[in-house]
């Protein structure tokens, strides 16, 4: 057991660290499980289901529970699991879904002067801890 005040302070702030990242990591799973059930059950609302399963591990990332990359690795196999059971999972039906594609393709496309403008450049980090050739 540590014998300083400041470290005694530290070692609870952990744990109360340790069991609030707990209980968010156990809910991001029970909302990951959900969505998958109720997409495989084909229930009417898989949609918000999902919805909440994704805005739950954004939340978990930014607060920094999980890594970014591992919020989006699973939102990715999330969706991708959800679309090979058949459901969109934008809440359309598979009749609207087979459906759409011939939607789009009646859009007509903009002329070239019309088009939309460009959108901005994205900015770049600089690894500044890389090492220097010789």
């Amino acid at each position: 057991m540590a014998n300083i005040k400041s470290q005694i302070k530290r070692i609870g702030t952990n744990e109360k660290s340790r069991l609030r990242n707990k209980a968010a990591k156990a809910e991001v799973k029970t909302r990951i499980k959900s969505a998958v059930y109720t997409a495989e059950t084909g229930a009417e609302d898989a949609a918000s289901y999902l919805r909440l399963a994704v805005k739950r591990l954004d939340k978990a990332a930014a607060r920094g529970i999980i890594h970014r990359n591992q919020a989006a690795n699973r939102k990715s196999a999330l969706m991708r699991h959800v679309a090979s059971l058949g459901t969109t999972g934008g809440g359309h039906t598979e009749a609207e879904a087979e459906a759409q594609p011939e939607a789009e393709a009646a859009v007509a496309q903009p002329d070239e002067d019309e088009a939309a403008p460009a959108a901005p450049a994205r900015r770049t980090r600089i690894a500044s801890s890389a090492p220097k050739a010789k």
